[in-house]
């Protein structure tokens, strides 16, 4: 599966911003769906996750209950939806898939999408 993510951009702390994840191939809907950050030098971390039938979602401490991951299988595209937006949610926001597993670590997903730049002004 090939993944293309997109809807970053710059906005002000206690902004809004909804990433978005399409996927190609007509097998969309049995890929667990994760994101992740990045900041220079620093690891990949997990962000949020959502099984292929979109009945479970997990999210990181720093995020949750401000993010909300969602999906719509019959638009191939899983969405990020970033709500109350800090400066430390600047990041490169990568979206994941893998088929088997949905975990919280970058090495538990096979396919990743090219990133978009999240970038938070104080």
């Amino acid at each position: 599966v090939q993944l293309q993510a997109s809807g970053g951009g710059l906005v002000q702390a206690g902004g809004s911003l909804r990433l978005s994840c399409a996927a190609s191939g007509r097998t969309f809907s049995s890929y667990n769906m994760g994101w992740f950050r990045q900041t220079p030098g620093k690891e990949r971390k997990f962000v949020a996750a959502i099984s292929w039938s979109g009945g479970s979602t997990y999210y990181s401490d720093s995020v949750k209950g401000r993010f909300s991951i969602s999906r719509d299988n019959a638009k191939n595209t899983v969405y990020l939806h970033m709500n109350s937006l800090k400066p430390e949610d600047t990041a490169v926001y990568y979206c994941a898939a893998d088929n088997l597993k949905l975990g919280y670590t970058p090495y538990e997903y096979t396919y990743w999408g090219q990133g978009t730049q999240v970038t938070v002004s104080s």
